[in-house]
């Protein structure tokens, strides 16, 4: 059942309530103004006013809005990233808290020509099975990871369809590393800065997967140079990388360190706090 938004100018809590490890990391996801992958604004100024009707999305990330209101950084499918504003959601008899949770396939329609659009209306469409333990603090560390390198209104459907997928492994537990290394990988490659891990960027000839490499964050692999101070891979390691084959365990290894590196560089310097707390808890 779809949940219509009133008029009324209220505000909502926070991420979806629980253990204290699921508030700790919603709050360490939440962005910072203007913050952006290169340092400036990372939205972009809708031209006229529109609306959007039954648009599968997910929120990524809300805080509060006034006394009964609700600001939500939201994916969807065909819009990518838009924040929404949902007036009245933190009613004690809304029925939208409920269905404004995270990790939650909705759809959503909203309306508005201002950078924060109003949420007309959410349905919960189910079909996921719901994280837990470990996988919960995953997700959070995915959803950072979109809030902070997505811009606003920059459609992704691809990268859409990928988070789906990964929110699905994670709750069937498969080895997280592993699927986080492939959603990493395909996030830099959505945003235009994943390079090509099979190609030589200086020579432009094949990496060779006996060779020693470093990957600029600019412009990709090149052989490694004896002063180079970041991280060495493999040749291997990339061509496993580009066929999203992690079975060999230096491949996880040098994978781990190198998207590490790589989303720092994107990231200018910005802190992804969801990542420290998995780094302390689980090494990934």
């Amino acid at each position: 059942m779809a949940f219509p938004l009133t008029n009324e100018d209220d505000g909502l809590t926070d991420s979806p309530t629980g253990s204290r490890l699921e508030e700790q990391a919603s709050i360490a996801a939440r962005p910072t103004h203007g913050q952006s992958r290169r340092g400036g604004s990372h939205s972009k100024s809708p031209e006229k006013e529109y609306r959007v009707s039954s648009q599968p999305a997910f929120v990524l990330h809300s805080y509060p809005y006034k006394e009964t209101s609700l600001i939500m950084d939201v994916f969807s499918r065909d819009y990518g990233r838009v924040a929404l504003v949902a007036k009245g959601a933190k009613r004690p008899h809304s029925k939208l808290r409920a269905v404004l949770q995270t990790f939650q396939p909705l759809t959503v329609s909203w309306s508005g020509k201002a950078e924060v659009r109003t949420l007309t209306g959410a349905e919960w469409i189910g079909g996921l099975l719901p994280l837990e333990k470990s996988a919960l603090l995953c997700g959070f560390y995915l959803n950072e990871l979109l809030v902070k390198l997505l811009a606003r209104d920059d459609a992704h459907p691809a990268l859409f369809d990928h988070y789906i997928a990964t929110l699905n492994q994670l709750a069937h537990d498969e080895p997280a590393p592993i699927v986080l290394r492939k959603f990493e990988r395909a996030l830099l490659k959505e945003t235009g800065v994943g390079g090509n891990f099979s190609v030589c960027a200086s020579s432009g000839s094949a990496v060779e997967a006996e060779a020693i490499y470093v990957v600029d964050p600019e412009r990709g692999p090149r052989l490694a140079h004896p002063a180079d101070n970041t991280p060495r891979v493999s040749g291997k390691t990339l061509l496993d990388m580009e066929r999203e084959d992690y079975s060999d365990s230096r491949t996880q290894m040098q994978s781990k360190f190198l998207m590490r590196f790589l989303l720092a560089h994107h990231l200018g310097g910005a802190p992804l706090n969801t990542r420290q707390i998995l780094i302390d808890l689980m090494q990934l």
